[in-house]
C-alpha cells in the first residue's frame, strides 16, 4: 500500500475477500488451513488466466493485461509448480502406491485410485490437467 502499486493492492484485496468468503461459507464459519487458502489462490489464478484468455479471443487486450497481471500477483504467493519431469515421476510413484496395495499393476479402470494417489502427491505443486495427463500416459504404458 506505501509503494502506490493498486494493481497489487487490488489483487490481494480480492484473495483476502475470496479466502473470507470460503471461511464464512457453510454453516458455521471456520479457520482455513494452508491447503485450504492455497487451493483458494490456485482456484482464483486460474480463474483470472480463463477471463485473460476471453477477453483475448473478444479483442478487448487492455483487460487481458490486467487479467494477465492480476494472474502473476497471485501466482507469486503460490508454491512452485513441479516440471514436467516431476510431474511424470509423481505418477510413477502414485502408480506404485496402487500397485502395492491392489496387489496388480493398475489399468485405465483403477485411473480414480491412481489419481487419488497422484493429487495428495501432488499437493497443489501441478495443476490437474497435467498430473491426469501423466497418469494416463503411465497407466497406458
Amino acid at each position: 500500500m506505501k509503494a502506490k502499486d493498486t494493481l497489487v493492492v487490488s489483487t490481494l484485496r480480492m484473495a483476502l475477500s475470496a479466502v473470507q468468503y470460503a471461511e464464512v461459507a457453510g454453516k458455521s464459519a471456520r479457520e482455513l488451513s494452508d491447503a485450504e487458502v492455497t487451493a483458494i489462490l490456485t482456484k482464483e489464478t486460474k480463474k483470472r488466466a480463463e477471463s485473460a484468455e476471453a477477453f483475448a479471443g473478444a479483442g478487448r487486450a487492455e483487460l487481458a493485461a490486467k487479467e494477465r497481471a492480476e494472474s502473476e500477483v497471485l501466482s507469486t504467493y503460490l508454491p512452485a509448480q513441479l516440471t514436467d519431469a516431476e510431474v511424470t515421476e509423481l505418477a510413477v510413484r502414485a502408480t506404485a502406491a496402487v500397485a502395492d496395495s491392489t496387489g496388480a499393476q493398475p489399468g485405465q479402470r483403477q485411473m480414480g485410485q491412481v489419481m487419488k494417489e497422484a493429487t495428495a502427491l501432488a499437493a497443489g505443486r501441478a495443476d490437474g490437467s497435467r498430473v491426469s495427463a501423466a497418469v494416463r500416459a503411465q497407466l497406458q504404458a
